[in-house]
């Protein structure tokens, strides 16, 4: 695995967990595949969040580009970010 600043395993992190961001988006990014995410998530997450993720994300459509509806992109949350 390459080398990562904490600022870039925390938004892997928080982009993994986000519902509407695919993991090819975060291969897009930071050159990590699916299986990759997972490895880091399972180091840097605590096992009861790890296994959380993981069924959180297993199955789920929207963290897969090619198995979402197209009806779902990524938007801007006012709520997201506070100001």
């Amino acid at each position: 695995m390459q080398t990562l600043s904490e600022e870039d395993v925390s938004r892997i992190v928080e982009m993994a967990w986000e519902d509407r961001t695919p993991f090819e988006a975060i291969e897009g990014l930071y050159g990590l595949n699916e299986s990759a995410v997972i490895k880091l998530m399972r180091k840097t997450l605590k096992a009861g969040s790890f296994r959380l993720w993981r069924a959180r994300v297993t199955g789920r459509k929207t963290k897969h580009l090619q198995l979402r509806d197209p009806a779902v992109s990524r938007a801007y949350c006012p709520t997201q970010y506070k100001r």
